[in-house]
């Protein structure tokens, strides 16, 4: 390779640091050894030295100009370091001369290039390898000179000067490099720095010029649209003008989902924090998704806490776009069925309100595979299924991140193909405490292709000035407010405007922001403060494209006296003329729409539990116990030679032990299946926001792996595995029933209930081995040795799995005795309050006598006696019993 090639390579910034380095040391490091193998035949030295060094130089060049011309840059770096640690300098340092001679400074070279050019774990071991051969080779040639030859001492002078002026040249050079490229890239970043500063103020120009200048077309199709829909036309020409209109919408949503994605990723996005009405925002976002809902066939449930506050503090425009976005979704991915929209409130004692709002749907669901991309920029879940629905995939990426901006949270529980549900929650300070009380937003007016229009009121003696740049705004405005017979002058301009609030007095101006000479600001103030103007206190509201969420407030702050944004349509345009005209001026008529129909009647408002505690039927909890703490509890199959039965829904343990003991054919269990769980999931999640689900011991069923699996379509499901079975697991479902009702976090509450397995103690004892054979617990053999000896089997469930904890020899009471005996012979550490007795296959008197002896060993306060699940009595047969308690903590 060229010189200047070689020279491009060290200047060329988009090569790493090391390989410019290893460019910049190869030519003169192969020049120093040039001249130390040559200078070694004029200043005496060594045979030996001599061939050493030759060979070491003609490895050298071969290695950098193949790692150079191959650009295996790193392989080359690694073969020259060992060459020069393990091979070269070692070899010369005895051949030449030792601690004579010019070797050891090449020891400190060699740490330096290892230091620059080698990088990842082989820096360490070749520092190490280096360190390692200098404490070799200085001990050797102590301890056994003879290894070493000799130099005259002039040869020694010569060899130590020229190694010494070489290596320590060499050694700036690569500092001097060093330096100028840390000033060269540093120069280089603050100009890139420079550039994207300016981009990023081109790119906000950009951002805000494009923002108006497509919402001023847009106004003008969509307004001018509505006045043809309000005309006697045919139902051809309606349903056209229905279709200019949704594409408009659709145009205007694509446009401003795109601006938003920009800004973000920007940082350029803005959140607010200015006080709104609840109840207004709330009626509107319904308002708009209803029509779309209505389009499709779709039922459209709102469900209204009635605890919300009236008013909150937050960005009303950003907190819209979140629910709008996401209930657009939910419309456009359901096929039929429903769309319902909930919200719940909990106030909090520093003046916040901790509220959710929940979408759900029946519509196609999302895959589990297509979860963790949900929120992802451009990303459809499952494109196959849904490549002919709209939109950009923006959507959710944008309201992800506006929710994680307000410092909020969104969760999503899905099941492929019946349904979704996204929960939002927000933390809002309270800007006005009072109950937003019943709100009928459901209902709705009937909606036709063709809407009869008619005005709201009528001002025949009001005079309204609007004033645009653009004449179609102009032409717009006019004719959405021809009906109300309002007296209308345009202006083109704020000179223009000027002119005229000179010359008449307006009731009302409609101003517009961006103009060219004068802004609608400067406009405004001027009007304000005109000699001789007869507007200075006429009501002013700004008509701008600018549909930023903070421009509401700054435009406040600017003295307007109200906020619309284009496209406008005739509804609010009427509604803020409304507002703003003096009462008198007004003649009121009835329209035919009403806000909120009396057709439709809302469903009565629940709260939803905060967490619901659910299990499965093997938890063996008394119905009292389930019925009073709300647990939610999924049945276990039991296969028997007649069919497939839920447990304890189609079957009951009496019956299943009459089938045992009769052995008209075999008899087992499985959990429910991933499917199941998530039907149940889904369902016990329209009464509640959380879910823990307590499961038997993962060592012991695989229910607790299903429930697992299915939790992963659902953000706010938990699965706990019990490391228990039976009572033992119901004492835990108890336990956590209990924590759930103090209204602790999610989070804390899981901990308390991890916290709590290890207090709980589950053991049975076996009448029969016969069914532990049965179930394939054990071998036919050992249940043969086992009832030859009449020996009862002590079950103990420790760390999850089942333990024969002893051997009870003996029948009947005998062996109860015993086991009673040893399993509460630490009275002591026992919590007193509950103690479970679960049996299976026992008659009445056999229970007296069995909670007798228990309550002559411990006092406990309650002794519950409960049937063992059918799938529980499966496995240990008739005639078993255990006893399961707490530890005392």
């Amino acid at each position: 390779m060229s010189p200047r090639k070689l020279i491009e390579r060290m200047k060329d910034h988009n090569r790493d640091i090391r390989e410019r380095l290893f460019v910049l040391l190869s030519a003169p490091a192969l020049t120093t050894l040039l001249i130390v193998f040559i200078g070694g035949f004029f200043i005496g030295e060594s045979a030996e030295d001599i061939a050493v060094m030759g060979m070491g130089l003609l490895v050298f060049f071969v290695v950098v100009v193949a790692a150079v011309h191959f650009n295996r840059i790193r392989i080359g770096a690694n073969i020259i370091a060992f060459l020069l640690i393990f091979v070269i300098i070692p070899g010369c340092f005895f051949t030449g001369g030792g601690m004579q001679g010019g070797m050891p400074i090449w020891f400190v070279f060699s740490a330096v290039f290892v230091c620059l050019l080698i990088s990842g774990k082989e820096r360490y071991v070749f520092m190490a390898g280096a360190f390692l051969v200098t404490s070799i080779c200085y001990y050797v040639a102590y301890r056994y000179p003879e290894t070493v030859t000799e130099h005259s001492h002039i040869v020694a002078y010569l060899d130590s000067y020229i190694s010494v002026v070489l290596v320590g040249t060499m050694i700036c050079l690569l500092f001097v490099f060093e330096t100028r490229v840390y000033i060269s890239e540093n120069r280089l970043a603050l100009n890139q720095k420079q550039e994207i500063e300016e981009l990023g103020k081109v790119q906000n120009r950009f951002f805000s010029s494009m923002s108006h200048e497509i919402r001023t077309p847009i106004n003008t199709i969509i307004g001018l649209n509505e006045m043809i829909l309000r005309e006697e036309i045919s139902d051809e020409v309606a349903e056209d003008a229905r279709n200019i209109e949704t594409a408009g919408k659709m145009l205007l949503q694509l446009i401003n989902d795109i601006l938003d994605m920009s800004k973000i990723e920007a940082g350029k996005m803005e959140i607010t924090s200015v006080p709104f009405d609840l109840g207004d925002m709330l009626s509107e976002v319904v308002g708009m998704i209803w029509v779309r809902a209505k389009d499709k066939g779709l039922v459209f449930h709102v469900d209204i806490d009635p605890d919300l506050p009236k008013a909150l503090y937050g960005d009303e425009v950003r907190l819209k776009q979140i629910l709008i976005n996401v209930l657009t979704n939910a419309v456009k991915y359901t096929k039929q069925g429903s769309v319902t929209f909930r919200t719940e409130c909990k106030k909090k004692e520093d003046g916040k309100a901790h509220i959710t709002y929940s979408i759900t749907d029946t519509g196609i669901g999302i895959r589990k595979e297509s979860m963790p991309y949900l929120f992802s920029a451009f990303k459809r879940a499952d494109l196959e299924e849904n490549r002919y629905i709209e939109g950009t995939g923006l959507g959710l990426s944008i309201v992800k991140q506006l929710v994680d901006m307000m410092g909020g949270d969104i969760k999503v529980n899905s099941v492929y193909t019946k349904g979704t549900t996204f929960i939002i929650e927000l933390e809002q300070e309270i800007a006005d405490e009072s109950r937003i009380g019943d709100l009928n937003l459901e209902a709705r007016h009937s909606m036709n292709l063709r809407r009869h229009y008619r005005q709201s009121f009528e001002a025949p003696d009001a005079s309204i000035l609007v004033v645009d740049d653009n004449e179609a705004n102009l032409i717009v405005v006019t004719k959405l407010l021809r009906d109300t017979k309002v007296k209308i002058d345009t202006a083109i301009s704020g000179k223009s405007a000027l002119q005229k609030t000179l010359k008449k007095h307006y009731d009302l101006i409609f101003m517009d922001h961006l103009m060219p000479e004068m802004d609608g600001i400067e406009c405004l103030n001027r009007i304000r403060t005109q000699t001789g103007g007869l507007c200075k206190n006429t009501p002013v509201t700004v008509l701008t494209a600018n549909a930023e969420s903070s421009n509401k407030q700054m435009y406040k702050q600017e003295g307007f006296d109200g906020y619309l944004v284009k496209p406008v349509s005739g509804e609010l345009l009427e509604a803020e003329v409304a507002r703003l005209l003096p009462r008198e001026l007004m003649d009121k008529s009835v329209s035919d729409e009403k806000d909120i129909a009396e057709d439709i009647t809302a469903r009565r408002y629940q709260k939803k539990f905060p967490v619901l505690i659910t299990t499965d039927s093997v938890c063996d909890l008394p119905k009292k116990y389930i019925k009073s703490h709300n647990v939610a509890v999924l049945p276990y199959h039991v296969h028997t030679d007649k069919g497939i039965f839920l447990d304890g829904v189609e079957t009951e343990s009496r019956e299943l032990i009459a089938y045992i003991v009769e052995k008209r054919g075999s008899v087992h269990s499985d959990p429910p299946e991933i499917g199941e769980y998530e039907a149940f999931f889904a369902e016990q999640l329209l009464v509640a926001g959380n879910i823990i689900h307590i499961t038997m011991s993962s060592k012991i069923s695989k229910g607790y792996y299903s429930a697992l699996e299915a939790a992963k379509s659902f953000d706010n499901v938990t699965v706990i595995d019990s490391g228990h079975l039976s009572s033992g697991m119901g004492l835990l479902v108890l336990d956590a029933c209990r924590l759930a009702e103090k209204d602790m976090p999610v989070t804390r509450l899981v901990e308390e209930i991890e916290r709590r397995k290890a207090r709980i103690q589950t053991s049975f004892v076996v009448d029969s081995t016969e069914y532990l054979a049965i179930s394939g617990r054990i071998s036919a053999q050992v249940d043969s040795v086992m009832k030859a000896l009449y020996l009862h089997p002590v079950l103990q469930l420790r760390n999850g799995r089942i333990k024969v904890e002893t051997l009870c020899f003996g029948t009947g009471d005998f062996v109860w005795k015993r086991y009673i005996s040893g399993v509460l012979r630490k009275w002591r550490s026992i919590d007193k309050e509950t103690v479970f007795i679960t049996y299976s296959g026992l008659n009445q008197k056999e229970l007296e006598r069995i909670e007798n002896y228990i309550r002559k060993k411990v006092k406990f306060d309650n002794v519950v006696l409960q049937e063992a699940s059918p799938a529980i009595s499966t496995n240990c047969g008739p005639g078993s019993f255990g006893i399961l308690y707490r530890l005392a903590e």
